[in-house]
């Protein structure tokens, strides 16, 4: 099954979490990381990779056409409407912010992904 196929719901608590590689083993032995060597999770790393570095033609790729994207409180109901509504904020958001990943947890059922994260993250972006 081709990854494009699965459909990712990422729900993000508290913030975005973008630090795909900020825990350490020993968060893994906590049960903080349950999932994220799944094939659905190397496709959520790789969207907030490509979120990270500002490509945001690749970050539009990593998403299913029928996402939904529940971030702040805000639900994006398809990869256009939150490609056309904010990617790019959070694109800045991010090279102006330090985030390190507390916890993520990627559940796969079916052609469904559900991946939950809660990350830390410091920094000052439009003067907050």
């Amino acid at each position: 099954m081709k990854m494009k196929t699965i459909n990712i719901l990422l729900v993000l608590l508290m913030t975005f979490s973008f630090a795909a590689n900020a825990h350490g083993d020993k968060n893994k032995d906590k049960g903080l990381f349950k999932g994220i060597d799944t094939p659905a999770a190397k496709v959520v790393l790789a969207f907030h990779q490509a979120l990270e570095t500002g490509n945001q033609k690749q970050a539009r790729a990593q998403l299913a056409d029928d996402v939904t994207i529940f971030e702040g409180g805000r639900v994006e109901r398809s990869a256009d409407e939150y490609a056309h509504h904010h990617m790019l904020s959070d694109m800045k958001y991010l090279a102006a912010m330090k985030s390190e990943t507390l916890e993520h947890q990627v559940t796969v059922l079916g052609n469904t992904a559900i991946s939950a994260s809660r990350s830390h993250t410091t920094g000052s972006y439009k003067g907050k």
